[in-house]
């Protein structure tokens, strides 16, 4: 990578965390910015890191002119679905007006690259629950509106020529470091694989399905599950896209298959090698049936290959992260 020094907002969180690494890895400088309100300083294993948010316009300044950045990757924000519906103007102000600061702060220091951590939830319902990247955007939850309208102001920054992207659009990550290293360590967390598996080594004391009469096979929602690994690759692919002055560009980020919710519990049963308590509740505002990512634009335009697309490894490794975090008590 020709990049001087990547700043990563939101690094210490875990995806953040997972791209930090492989950065490092592959000799990359790195920045992180992370207010630590959802991350963990631990998890930002070799790289320097700035605990501030990327709404304090000195601070953003301060980074980016001593750390000489002239990329950036944007992972910080709130990221759960049902919060958003109850608090709106929160996920407005850390989502929207935060990443409106970062942006105008990589224009007036000349950063020409940026890669934006978006989401599915943009899309909201589609018609046979599959979503390529043409198809329409009309999300249902202010997360996926807060998300669509970072995008529109990356969009015009392209426009009138001050900065290149590409907006990774995520469907369901999970999993977490095959080597243990890092891992997703968020706290009341709502994600699928985080939440099964704290129930098999007894943080929780049941797993609730919310919505068991949707139009699918087994009446539970399905999802296009991405594992975080092959996920944080497809961010160093995409920054050496920009870099060798590849177009502004939005790529799902999905395998293009999907699991429902029943089916990611035996995953995480097949893990443990024991039963889930399980309990079935009504559907949670903001969720859909059936979500699935069009996924080959991002092999064609990066070369992405995914290399962990299986159920059982994702459900493994997360698993074996959530024991570690059950034996130091965390």
């Amino acid at each position: 990578m020709s990049t001087k020094t990547v700043l990563v907002t939101g690094g210490a969180g875990y995806i953040g965390s997972h791209v930090v690494r492989q950065l490092r890895e592959a000799g990359t400088a790195v920045v992180v910015l992370d207010d630590l309100s959802t991350g963990f300083r631990e998890a930002v294993l070799d790289a320097p890191l700035v605990v501030g948010n990327t709404g304090d316009a000195a601070l953003v300044d301060a980074v980016l002119r001593e750390h000489h950045v002239d990329a950036v990757l944007h992972f910080a924000a709130r990221t759960i679905v049902p919060e958003s519906v109850a608090d709106p103007l929160r996920y407005y102000a850390n989502n929207t007006c935060a990443t409106r600061n970062l942006l105008e702060a990589c224009v007036r220091h000349g950063v020409r690259r940026f890669v934006f951590s978006s989401t599915a939830a943009v899309y909201g319902p589609t018609a046979d629950g599959r979503a390529g990247e043409d198809t329409p955007t009309q999300p249902i939850s202010p997360y996926g509106c807060s998300k669509l309208m970072s995008e529109w102001m990356l969009r015009d920054l392209d426009a009138n020529g001050s900065m290149k992207h590409v907006i990774l659009r995520y469907f369901n990550v999970a999993g977490c470091d095959p080597h243990g290293r890092i891992g997703h360590s968020t706290r009341d967390s709502t994600l699928l694989f985080k939440v099964a598996c704290e129930v098999a080594v007894g943080k929780r004391g049941e797993l609730a399905i919310f919505g068991t009469d949707y139009a699918t096979p087994d009446g539970t929602g399905i999802r296009d599950f991405i594992h975080v690994e092959d996920l944080a690759d497809a961010h160093l692919r995409a920054l050496d896209h920009l870099d060798r002055g590849g177009a502004s560009t939005t790529l799902n980020c999905g395998y293009g298959h999907g699991y429902s919710v029943r089916e990611v519990i035996a995953a995480v049963e097949r893990a443990s090698g024991a039963p889930l308590r399980v309990v079935e509740r009504p559907r949670r505002d903001g969720d859909i049936p059936a979500l699935v990512a069009d996924a080959r634009r991002i092999r064609d335009v990066l070369g992405w290959t995914p290399r962990h697309d299986d159920l059982d490894l994702i459900a493994r490794t997360a698993l074996a992260w959530e024991r570690r975090l059950a034996a130091r008590g965390a």
